[in-house]
């Protein structure tokens, strides 16, 4: 019963996150949306994990953790460098 409860808070968190992404009114909300939602998609795999009693899900948790993290700070780099007139 719990796990149905921290599902659906979990998927009206990324319902959330989503709508940030779309409707975001600058660049910069549009890449913090994108990274809660890489926050929330790691949690869920986590939880999947802790639901099929299976560490495997733990490892693709890992790599996607550094994947979304290398993406965050691709995306800030290209903004510093957006901002300074540099394209």
């Amino acid at each position: 019963m719990i796990d149905i409860i921290v599902f659906g808070l979990v998927g009206l968190g990324l319902l959330l996150a989503i709508f940030r992404l779309l409707i975001g009114p600058n660049t910069q909300d549009r890449v913090v949306s994108l990274d809660t939602i890489n926050v929330i998609v790691i949690g869920v795999i986590a939880l999947l994990a802790r639901a099929f009693n299976n560490s495997l899900y733990l490892d693709i948790a890992i790599v996607y953790a550094i994947l979304a993290f290398l993406e965050t700070v691709v995306f800030a780099r290209y903004l510093e460098g957006r901002k300074h007139g540099n394209s």
